[in-house]
């Protein structure tokens, strides 16, 4: 594998060894820390994951027209300090591209956004902030031609998951299914609504958007003052519901207890996070939205939460070999706790509108 000192020399940046530091805590992508000799500059190199991410071109061409996007509408709209405001990716000099290939990896360069920080504490402030992104996030490029595919085909397609849960039922290649009939059966019996989305969609009625299909707050930049300033690892942008940025953000930023917290007593829903996100969240993203998409809000955060107690249960049924698991039992426990999500939604909205 190529030094990555020589990697970074391809998109016409000279950094010495020493100033490559690993940085972050993403599980999917490998990313450092680079500090240009000549002009003291900051960037971030990424080797990308291309087994999640197989078609690189793809997915690089879906961030650049993206960001390309962005920031034409901040600078249409006077903004300032744009660089602060959506990620840079620079080309490379050999290819003019925004990725290289250094034998079976690949690799990109941004520049790092300086005085920025992530933030893991959830607060009804943050939420409120949070939700205010994400809706200007979707915002801005919710007028943006064609041309985005799927970085992850069928990333957030319930049915897809409803089918993969059936077939392991159905198998039961590890003779668990009579240990967990009674989660079978509660899950099953909420499959129709949970695929609330893919048949309005199919009614003409839930149009797919751009969102970024991955919410979680430590995706989002906050400047020294907690307002945001950008969305960062756009991998996942991508054609989806709008339910997608909203429901995936709450599925664990207003859970109390942990993803896969092994004392249901600890689970519940944040009533008060999921007020100020929305409240933050509308006042960006309202002007778009149809009347629909904004009466599915409550149902977002759910079918979240039962995507993922699903997912859990399936890959328990078919013996651990999607998540990695700490011990035995790891993905029953997840699919508990994210059941019990459920129930605790079901029970902060018992008058939600019937779509």
């Amino acid at each position: 594998m190529m030094d990555k000192s020589m990697i970074l020399r391809r998109f016409g940046i000279m950094a010495e060894p020493d100033t490559i530091v690993p940085i972050g805590g993403g599980h999917i992508n490998d990313t450092f820390k680079a500090v240009d000799s000549s002009s003291g500059r900051a960037y971030i190199l990424q080797r990308i994951n291309h087994n999640v991410f197989t078609d690189v071109e793809l997915l690089q061409s879906n961030i650049e027209r993206v960001t390309a996007h962005i920031r034409a509408k901040l600078q249409s709209r006077g903004e300032n300090d744009i660089d602060r405001k959506v990620l840079k990716f620079i080309k490379a000099s050999d290819t003019g591209k925004t990725y290289v290939r250094d034998g079976d990896s690949y690799w990109r360069v941004m520049l790092m956004i300086e005085d920025a920080e992530t933030r893991g504490e959830i607060t009804p402030e943050n939420a409120r902030n949070a939700g205010k992104a994400i809706g200007h996030f979707q915002e801005m490029l919710s007028d943006i031609d064609g041309g985005i595919g799927e970085s992850i085909p069928d990333f957030h397609n319930m049915e897809l998951r409803l089918r993969q849960f059936r077939q392991a039922i159905d198998a039961d290649p590890c003779g668990r299914l009579a240990q967990v009939t009674q989660l079978v059966e509660e899950l099953k019996k909420r499959e129709g609504k949970a695929c609330m989305a893919e048949r309005l969609y199919r009614e003409g009625r839930m149009p797919k958007r751009i969102c970024h299909c991955d919410t979680k707050i430590d995706n989002m930049l906050f400047d020294r003052d907690g307002e945001v300033l950008c969305m960062i690892d756009l991998d996942t942008v991508m054609p989806s519901f709008v339910l997608s940025d909203f429901g995936d953000f709450l599925r664990t930023a207003a859970n109390t207890g942990r993803e896969d917290d092994p004392d249901l007593d600890n689970v519940e829903f944040d009533i008060d996070v999921y007020h100020a996100f929305r409240e933050g969240y509308l006042e960006e993203a309202a002007a778009f939205l149809t009347d629909v998409e904004i009466a599915a809000l409550p149902y977002a955060a759910e079918r979240f939460a039962y995507m993922q107690a699903v997912r859990f249960l399936t890959d328990y049924l078919n013996g651990d070999t999607y998540y990695r698991i700490a011990y035995a039992d790891h993905n029953l426990v997840r699919a508990r706790a994210q059941f019990k999500l459920v129930q605790s939604i079901e029970q902060r909205f018992p008058d939600r509108p019937t779509l």
